[in-house]
């Protein structure tokens, strides 16, 4: 009973103290466990392997035993160097004339985050089950030296959140199985750039808030299971203040994307697994965010995203070589919600990515499990013409990115 009562109380808040010192990369992170790692993710709404199945598809908990815990943490090293072609200086330092800007590349931008999750599921009864999840669904930390050449549009941007989701599972049969799972949400944010060629302006803001998701999992066939999820949107109105050359209370109305996942998990043989994904997150919902002077009612900072949804999709086989050992592998593709290099940000030079992907399973007894996993991101070398707003300047060039992931995960029932 004590060990239980440790894994209840201790666990969750060294999580909620690391998700404080941890900054995100990416900005939606599909890196809710380490567990799924070397598949790539696919069949995450359907696989149901641990407790982890709460923050892809809740109803998975039905198909786990009375109790289990999964506790895990994923490290993500992003790379972004710039090569300028043709950035110039604000045209507000200029007299209306395109100057070109004097500055560095500005380094790599990309730096090592570490995302931790914590997962507890129960049955209450043999068909009831309840479930908490502790993750990072969103992050993004981008930091380029001071002097670079874009550095009037951003020198640093970070976005790092706090995801709380107690959940529900009802098998309704031994085929139909429904879950759901309140969300709360905490976001913070940080944006610093230079405001002046001696000056530069920091925002800091934050703000909670809450949402749900559902899913649901069929067993369509005895080595078959097909699950369905859906989280919905979340809206922010960040409150925090201008310091540096702008002194003022600020607001910004952000509203973060909802996802819609189609996974599929297939017993091929004794030995080997099939998994698939399909995945839509509708980044539409980021269009032009506005920041507002609170002191003066005046529009101080205007982000233009116009980012478009995009879809995810994903390929995974693990195969079982022993009762104690499973290797895994996985590929997958995912959109770019930036649609051009005029709307490509330098707090974000993202562009569609492919991810390979390997990882093992060991099982030291029947109730525990450690499964370790690593992943190279690859994205093509973007284009960046970021020309919407000349009064701070036109950053030209590209973008040489890739990401590198490693993950570990233990999962124990008790």
């Amino acid at each position: 009973m004590k060990q239980k009562r440790l894994i209840f109380s201790v666990v969750p808040a060294l999580v909620v103290l690391f998700v404080g010192l941890a900054w995100s990369s990416g900005f939606q992170l599909p890196e809710q466990n380490a567990s799924g790692l070397g598949n790539a993710y696919a069949g995450a709404a359907a696989v149901a392997e641990n407790a982890s199945t709460i923050f892809f598809n809740p109803a998975g908990m039905t198909q786990l035993q009375a109790r289990e815990f999964s506790l895990g943490v994923s490290a993500v090293r992003p790379s972004f160097k710039f090569s300028n072609n043709g950035s110039t200086t604000p045209t507000a330092f200029t007299g209306g004339a395109t100057v070109p800007v004097t500055g560095t590349d500005g380094g790599d931008a990309g730096g090592w985050n570490f995302l931790p999750n914590f997962y507890l599921s129960a049955a209450l009864t043999r068909d009831i089950y309840m479930g908490l999840g502790v993750s990072v669904p969103f992050g993004l930390a981008t930091e380029y030296d001071s002097g670079w050449y874009g550095r009037y549009q951003a020198i640093k941007f970070s976005i790092k959140t706090l995801n709380v989701n107690p959940s529900l599972a009802y098998r309704i049969s031994d085929k139909v199985s429904l879950g759901f799972g309140l969300n709360w949400q905490r976001l913070e944010a940080e944006y610093v750039r230079k405001a002046t060629p001696a000056a530069q302006v920091k925002l800091e803001a934050n703000d909670d808030a809450w949402g749900w998701n559902v899913g649901v999992l069929f067993q369509v066939a005895p080595a078959t299971r097909l699950g369905i999820s859906y989280r919905a949107p979340l809206s922010y109105t960040l409150e925090g203040d201008f310091s540096g050359a702008l002194n003022a209370p600020a607001k910004a109305d952000i509203k973060l994307p909802d996802t819609f996942i189609l996974s599929v998990h297939h017993g091929l043989s004794a030995r080997w697994e099939l998994l698939g994904d399909l995945s839509l997150t509708r980044w539409s919902s980021l269009d032009t965010i506005d920041i507002i002077n609170k002191t003066t009612g005046t529009v101080a900072q205007q982000l233009i995203a116009q980012w478009q949804d995009t879809w995810r999709a994903a390929l995974g086989a693990s195969y079982k070589v022993s009762e104690v050992w499973k290797l895994k592998l996985g590929i997958a593709y995912d959109q770019s919600p930036v649609p051009d290099a005029e709307r490509r940000l330098v707090s974000l030079p993202d562009d569609n990515r492919v991810l390979f992907s390997a990882g093992t399973q060991w099982k030291p007894s029947k109730t525990s499990a450690l499964d370790i996993g690593l992943a190279y991101v690859y994205m093509k070398g973007p284009d960046i013409d970021n020309n919407q707003n000349p009064t701070r300047g036109i950053v030209k060039g590209n973008f040489n990115n890739s990401a590198l992931i490693a993950g570990a995960q233990y999962s124990m029932s008790f």
